[in-house]
This record gives structure tokens, C-alpha cells and sequence, in this order.
């Protein structure tokens, strides 16, 4: 008679056999440059401290930044990447965007809640791909997803670049939006109950145990940051609701950024001291002086006027917001939320056209810099971990020509892109091959 072998014997077996051959159940870290490296820095650019040094040597070993400085002595056998005639600087993060959602003047007229029901998650999970391929090539290490990400496309994503299966940016996601009863939608009562037309761009969270459950169910299916819609309701959340939304999030050591439309809201947020607050229409002066005592991250997301988006109006409001928040010392983060397609323009290049609002508001190029360096690891809460150029740190490192401490806009014509000590472009031409494997290589059980 044949024996019949149970799944739990199975799993015992594999766990005994992954154990004597001393791996590990844990997720690991992401797939890394094996390789030692020598980068010859003609201009390094510290961010943080908005200066340059001149003629620096950058040694990378096994993905890991080893050693910074000038006259270094570079290891036999190890590859020499020449950026002599380059500024080399660490890689610029974007605080907000939608890696899987591009809504599209046809066939959707650029309204995003008719993608969400033409598109599955599994389109929009290969587009989002798609859309931090792009956003690597302009030099984008770092991307900070807030929702409207359909299923966990969002959490799709980082695991499958942290698992080494293709080349992107550094995903801190949120999984789904959780908000009072509609979110952002206004369904019918027959599409809202019975086809749940809501889920999965939304989740309903009304009642403190419906907060803590939903907080609960976006962390275990791997968000990074909680978001919440505070205001899209005129039943929006209370003070404190917001205060165990952050209560309830630290748990698990994450953040609360909230969607803000109205001042009442934004004030309630700031009273809750949640980390962030998304888009900035709804503030004023005011509300960025106490934005600055409570040290709460202004996360923007500045649309500039350009002759595919905006007003003349509507820019002008945003370039004295960015005025009001620079000059009372906001905390303040590069964020876009350019989740549109825009005829000719990828995503990287609708992404970095931002530069446009910040330059109109007179923020010395030097400190956009920093907002869009040092600022934007920090609001993603891994600056300890990955960012700036630093011994220890994995080698997230860009260049490009002139200096973007005096003119900002060199940052719009990044040459070369390394993450993970692996190098992504090169005088101007993703090489991703290294990027792609058929995984798993970093840990069967990585989240």
C-alpha cells in the first residue's frame, strides 16, 4: 500500500533541509553587485551638506559602499566605472506617487476611477513594472507608493524587485487607502454594495475597530506606510481616530501619511501628529507654522503648469504655498503623484518636469537638492538604511553632468544609475541585464 505523506511532514522536511544548509526561513536582503567596484568621482555631492568635493573615489564590494575619500587605493581586479567628467551624487526619491495606475486621456478621459474598472491588478502590477524602470533611468533610487495600486500590485512590485527579478527603485508602499465609507469614490448604493465597486482602490475603515483591523490587514499583506484618506468625506476622521491609526501603525514601526483636501482636516491631522500630510492645496500660513512646531512632513505633490496640466491660477496658489511652507522651516519632500501618461514623456521625465514649481517659488537649487535627497529618505523613514553616499550603506549612487548645487535642473539628464552596486545605466543607456533573475535569490518566504 502506498504511504501517504502529509503537508505538514513536507514542510518539516524542507525546513530541516534549508536549516543544514544553513540558510534561512527570513526574508533577505536584495540581489547585489558581487563584484568590487571603483567609481572615480570627478565632482561628489554631498546633499546634506550642499557641498562638493573634487576627484573622490567611491569602493563598492559586494554592493556595499566600503570606502569614500580621495586617493584611495583601488583593489587589484576590481572594475574601475570612470565619472571623472561627472557630478556623482546619491539617488533622488520621489514621496509620492502611484507606480500602478496610469490613467489616460482616452479611453478613461483621464479619470482614474474608470482605469481602476478597466484595468486588473495583474495589468497594472506589469505596468507599474514598467513605470519604476522609468523612474530609475531618471535617477529615481527611492519611490514612496501610496495606494490606488488596485490589489497589492504595490507589494508585488517591491518583492519582486527586492527578490532581484528586475530592475526599480526602493518601494516604500502603503497597500490599500484606508478611509471612512466611499473613499474617494462616489458609487452608487447599488454598485457600492452588492459589486463592491470601492475595494480594492479603498478600504473602509469607520469604527476604531474597523481602523485597527484595517491597519492590521495592510501590514500583513506588506505595506511599508499606513495612508489614510483623512477628509475625502464630509464624515472624515476625528483627531482621535487619526491617533490610533498612529498608535496602531507603530506598532509594526510604520508611519501614517494622510490625504488632506480642507484646512479643518489638516488641522485635525496636525492636532492627531500624524507623519505626513499628502497635497498641500488646504494649507495655509497658519497651518504651516504649526506644520513646523510639530515637525509633520509636508508632502506636497506640486503640480506645475505645463501645457499638458494645470492652470495658470491653480500654479500660482501652489508656488506661494511652496513660498509660505520654505520660508516658516516645513519639513518639506519632493513628491509628484504623476500617476497620468503624457504623449512623448515617460514617467521618469513627467516626474522630474516638477522641478518647474519648485525653481518658480526661488528655493535655492541647493536645498531642492536636499528636499529631493537627505528630506525624501528621511519622510520614507530609511535613512539609517539607504540613501546617502556612506560607508556601510547599500551603493545607490547617479550622476550627471554640470552641478546640480547651482543649476537643478542637471538633474534632468542623469548619465549614469547604480542600485545595489549594480549598475542600471551607463553614459545615458539602461544595461539591465543584471537586474533579471529567475528567482527566488533572496529567500523563498521574502514579503
Amino acid at each position: 500500500m502506498r504511504q501517504r505523506v502529509s503537508r505538514a511532514s513536507i514542510v518539516i522536511v524542507v525546513c530541516l533541509a534549508v536549516i543544514t544548509a544553513g540558510g534561512t526561513l527570513e526574508a533577505q536582503t536584495p540581489q547585489t553587485g558581487s563584484r568590487s567596484i571603483a567609481i572615480r568621482a570627478g565632482r561628489l555631492i554631498d546633499p546634506d551638506a550642499g557641498t562638493a568635493a573634487a576627484n573622490q573615489i567611491i569602493l563598492v564590494d559586494n554592493g556595499t559602499i566600503r570606502q569614500v575619500g580621495p586617493n584611495l587605493t583601488i583593489p587589484a581586479g576590481a572594475e574601475v566605472i570612470d565619472l571623472s567628467k561627472l557630478s556623482v551624487l546619491p539617488g533622488l526619491v520621489d514621496a509620492h506617487n502611484h507606480l500602478a495606475i496610469t490613467y489616460k486621456m482616452e479611453p478613461e478621459n483621464n479619470i482614474y476611477y474608470l482605469t481602476y474598472v478597466l484595468d486588473s491588478t495583474a495589468i497594472r502590477a506589469i505596468q507599474a513594472a514598467s513605470n519604476g524602470m522609468q523612474l530609475l533611468s531618471a535617477g529615481f533610487t527611492i519611490e514612496r507608493d501610496l495606494g490606488n495600486n488596485a490589489n497589492y500590485a504595490d507589494t508585488a512590485l517591491r518583492v519582486a524587485i527586492e527578490q532581484g527579478w528586475l530592475p526599480g527603485p526602493t518601494i516604500i508602499n502603503s497597500g490599500l487607502i484606508i478611509g471612512t465609507m466611499g473613499g474617494q469614490f462616489f458609487p452608487t448604493p447599488e454598485m457600492a454594495k452588492d459589486h463592491n465597486i470601492v475595494y480594492p482602490e479603498y478600504l473602509d475603515a469607520d469604527t476604531h475597530d474597523e481602523i485597527v483591523k484595517a491597519v492590521r490587514q495592510n501590514i500583513l499583506f506588506g505595506a511599508k506606510v499606513i495612508k489614510i484618506c483623512v477628509d475625502c468625506k464630509p464624515y472624515g476622521y476625528s483627531v482621535d481616530d487619526m491617533k490610533l491609526f498612529v498608535s496602531e501603525a507603530a506598532k509594526a514601526g510604520m508611519k501614517v501619511a494622510g490625504h488632506v483636501q480642507t484646512q479643518d482636516g489638516a488641522r485635525r491631522a496636525i492636532e492627531a501628529g500624524i507623519w505626513s500630510i499628502e497635497h498641500s492645496g488646504a494649507l495655509t500660513d497658519e497651518l504651516h507654522k504649526l506644520m513646523a512646531q510639530k515637525g509633520i512632513w509636508r508632502v506636497g505633490t506640486e503640480t506645475p503648469f505645463t501645457p499638458y496640466r494645470g492652470s495658470q491660477q491653480g500654479f500660482e496658489r501652489t508656488v506661494a504655498g511652496l513660498k509660505s511652507a520654505y520660508a516658516n522651516g516645513v519639513k518639506m519632500a519632493f513628491s509628484t503623484d504623476a500617476d497620468y501618461y503624457i504623449p512623448g514623456m515617460n514617467r521618469g521625465e513627467v516626474v522630474i518636469n516638477f522641478l518647474l514649481s519648485w525653481k518658480a517659488a526661488g528655493i535655492p537649487a541647493k536645498d531642492i537638492l536636499k528636499i529631493m535627497t537627505t528630506n525624501g529618505y528621511k519622510v520614507c523613514d530609511i535613512e539609517s538604511r539607504r540613501g546617502p553616499i556612506r560607508v556601510g550603506l547599500p551603493a545607490d549612487v547617479i550622476a550627471v553632468p554640470g552641478n546640480p548645487l547651482e543649476d537643478i535642473d542637471a538633474l534632468r539628464s542623469v548619465q549614469f544609475v547604480m542600485k545595489d552596486g549594480m549598475v542600471f545605466k551607463r553614459d545615458g543607456v539602461m544595461t539591465p541585464e543584471k537586474f533579471l533573475h529567475g528567482g527566488p535569490v533572496n529567500g523563498w518566504r521574502i514579503r
